[in-house]
């Protein structure tokens, strides 16, 4: 008698058209902590018909982590003392918030890579510059130049983002084939910005951990870039482009 009360409690928690699925979900969790020992196999079983994809659960993995480790880099570059390198820090903080942002806001896209090399370089290439830190060494050249130097790879790297809106994203993916503006000159406008504004704060902030920091930053962007192009070069669209313009980065070197 008792095995079948438990089976017609069980019975009554499944699903049905009419149900609200917000008081199924309470009324699920309810019989849960009531019947542990006998409701699990029904809770799973509920779970299972509503569970997230693979590449779901790593997006939201993916924006939670970012979002963290940009509020510690906000963090240390605002409360950083006050002098010549405060614009340098602020250029650096405006730069690196503007992905974050984006990969908030980005919209689906037409293909995506599920290869977990793709995914770890794309969450290590966002980052580590957020690991930047703004010591007091002093300039390796007049501060004016390395600002002069962050500021053009700003406009880079915006003029690139204002290109692709909301087809931002971190992962290698196709979210249409963008061809103009600053991708008439490079195929990868945004990494070429990211480039120059790392160079420029490097200068202005030289350590051993800033070198190596961005050193193996530029060699994971190196990476992404040819891991994005090998997704990408399945579009007919991309290979034409490609053709077209044939530097990924800097111009006449790579």
């Amino acid at each position: 008698m008792r095995g079948y009360c438990f089976m017609r409690r069980n019975e009554s928690l499944q699903p049905r058209d009419h149900d609200n699925s917000r008081e199924y979900f309470v009324a699920r969790w309810a019989f849960a902590l009531r019947y542990p020992a006998i409701s699990f196999k029904a809770i799973r079983s509920w779970l299972s018909t509503r569970k997230l994809s693979r590449l779901m659960l790593l997006d939201i993995v993916e924006r939670a982590v970012v979002m963290l480790v940009f509020a510690r880099f906000a963090f240390v570059m605002l409360s950083a003392p006050s002098g010549t390198g405060s614009l340098l820090r602020l250029i650096l903080l405006v730069s690196e918030s503007l992905p974050v942002f984006l990969i908030l806001t980005r919209r689906e896209p037409k293909a995506r890579s599920d290869k977990t090399v793709d995914w770890l370089l794309g969450l290590l290439g966002t980052i580590l510059p957020l690991l930047a830190v703004p010591v007091a060494a002093g300039a390796l050249v007049p501060v004016g130049l390395c600002g002069a130097a962050m500021l053009i790879g700003l406009y880079v790297q915006i003029s690139a983002k204002v290109i692709l809106g909301r087809s931002f994203g971190l992962i290698a993916a196709n979210r249409g084939i963008k061809v103009t503006g600053p991708y008439r000159i490079v195929r990868h406008p945004m990494y070429a910005g990211y480039t120059i504004i790392h160079v420029g704060f490097l200068l202005a902030f030289p350590s051993l951990w800033n070198v190596v920091l961005y050193s193996t930053e530029l060699v994971i962007q190196i990476g992404r870039v040819l891991r994005e192009e090998l997704l990408l070069s399945q579009d007919q669209c991309y290979r034409d482009y490609a053709a077209r313009v044939r530097y990924r980065l800097i111009p006449m070197i790579f």
